[in-house]
């Protein structure tokens, strides 16, 4: 079961605190004031670490995501369509968590909460797990994208949350590299320039490999309903080297 199908009620948005709390409560909040379904038995019930791990990586998504879409002043219906296919075709978030996030995303946008500070509080939650900082990166980056071209006030944006997780800005152009094609692409995948040395590019790989192997990100606090698109970049950086590996002739 995803972190959806676990929510629990009225702490929800205590245990958060700061913007994203706020969000969080008023969804969930309104959710059981309204007199819909428990999502639990136990409403008063408290989340373990990694499941408030979880929710707290679910809420920024689709807050963030929701502020993205503001980036140019208004929000278009393919826009919010670009949202939903994300959640449903590729976190195959079935219709009631799409509910539950299309809900997180529209209260976002009446928040008075910026980009930046949904940004901040997620670094100050992740701050010293780099493959979360890095995955939501990715994430804003690949619904940004999803039209062929990248936006440059969302691209400003995104580049904002870049500077507030402390990533550098290879790891920006690394993560970049995914999405938006050319010819050194595989190099930037592993964050290698293809003048590196075989042994160099052998080691980047390795690394990335381990940080971003699927059990490794299990233990981390990604939800359950976002695993497949880590699986996904994991199999992108095998294969980028598989790729290198055949054009250098590595063994």
């Amino acid at each position: 079961m995803g972190i959806v199908g676990k929510i629990v009620g009225g702490t929800i948005g205590l245990a958060l605190g700061g913007p994203l709390g706020a969000i969080a409560g008023a969804v969930f909040g309104h959710a059981f004031d309204a007199g819909q379904e428990d999502l639990t038995q136990d409403r008063h019930a408290y989340l373990s670490s990694l499941e408030s791990s979880q929710l707290a990586f679910f809420v920024s998504t689709f807050s963030m995501l929701a502020k993205l879409a503001q980036a140019d002043g208004r929000v278009s219906e393919k826009e919010v369509a670009t949202v939903q296919s994300f959640a449903t075709h590729h976190l195959g978030l079935k219709p009631p968590d799409w509910q539950v996030a299309f809900n997180i995303f529209r209260t976002a946008l009446d928040s008075p909460a910026t980009f930046e500070d949904f940004a901040r509080q997620f670094h100050q939650l992740f701050r010293h797990e780099p493959q979360m900082l890095e995955m939501m990166i990715d994430f804003l980056m690949q619904v940004s994208v999803a039209d062929g071209e990248l936006n440059p006030a969302e691209e400003a944006l995104i580049q904002s949350a870049v500077g507030l997780f402390n990533l550098s800005n290879a790891h920006y152009q690394q993560i970049k590299a995914r999405y938006l094609h050319s010819d050194d692409r595989a190099y930037q995948i592993l964050g290698c320039r293809s003048s590196d040395d075989s042994e160099t590019i052998k080691k980047k790989y390795r690394a990335l490999a381990q940080s971003y192997h699927p059990d490794k990100i299990a233990g981390i606090g990604l939800p359950d309903e976002f695993t497949r698109l880590a699986e996904e970049k994991f199999r992108e950086i095998q294969a980028a080297y598989e790729t290198i590996k055949k054009e250098r002739g590595i063994r």
